[in-house]
């Protein structure tokens, strides 16, 4: 079992950076693959990247390739994910997940077992 716990989110104009961490507890993070989530209000919670359990196999979704960037850092059991060029369509509501490296839905909350309680990210029109 793994503990999740973001941080990192604020208010940011358009157009800034933030970078959020995900810490986890517990001695298994290396043999999970990770993700990243967030929800806006009103909505579903909707897929914004993953990361393989050893830092390889990187994928996004389309809204943020190439402004957002996922690393992990096993030693330190952290997760992180690099947000550039925030637009105020990335308000939302950023949660970390954990779940096991081979999933038929990676892309979706199905494909993750853990969650963090997410952080808020704002930024204003």
């Amino acid at each position: 079992q793994v503990q999740l716990v973001e941080s990192g989110g604020g208010l940011v104009q358009a157009g800034g950076s933030l970078r959020l961490s995900c810490a986890a507890s517990g001695r298994t993070f290396s043999s999970y693959a990770m993700g990243w989530f967030r929800q806006a209000p009103g909505k579903e919670r909707e897929f914004v990247a993953r990361i393989g359990s050893s830092g390889g196999f990187k994928y996004y979704a389309d809204s943020v390739k190439g402004r957002f960037t996922i690393s992990r850092d096993n030693a330190k059991n952290t997760l992180y994910l690099q947000m550039n060029s925030l637009n105020p369509e990335d308000t939302a509501v950023y949660y970390c997940a954990a779940g096991p490296i081979s999933t038929s839905y990676p892309r979706t909350p199905a494909g993750y077992d853990y969650w963090g309680q997410g952080t808020q990210v704002t930024v204003p029109s």
